[in-house]
């Protein structure tokens, strides 16, 4: 199953600071409707993510009926991207 849509980065000033993509509605259906078969627990699913020509494996998080992609340093560095910037996002869930 492969998704593909555009979001925008934003920062969790939590207790363990991190940047995000929320993934739309429309996808984050289409991951409910296959997420029992490919959760590991507590919800999250593993994935294959890339963002420009970088490529990680991540696990998307559930949060609030929809999902959210963490996007590390390294990737962010690698594209130069920021907090704010919209971005279109690619992701590979093995069925």
């Amino acid at each position: 199953m492969i998704l593909e849509f555009n979001g925008t980065i934003w920062y969790w000033r939590g207790p363990s600071p991190y940047y995000f993509v929320t993934v739309p509605a429309e996808q984050s259906s289409e991951l409910k409707a296959v997420s029992g078969l490919v959760t590991y627990g507590w919800g999250v699913i593993p994935v294959h993510a890339q963002v420009g020509e970088t490529r990680w494996t991540t696990s998307l998080i559930p949060k609030d009926g929809g999902y959210l992609v963490p996007l590390k340093d390294m990737i962010r560095k690698a594209e130069s991207l920021a907090e704010g910037d919209d971005i279109a996002v690619r992701l590979e869930i093995s069925l």
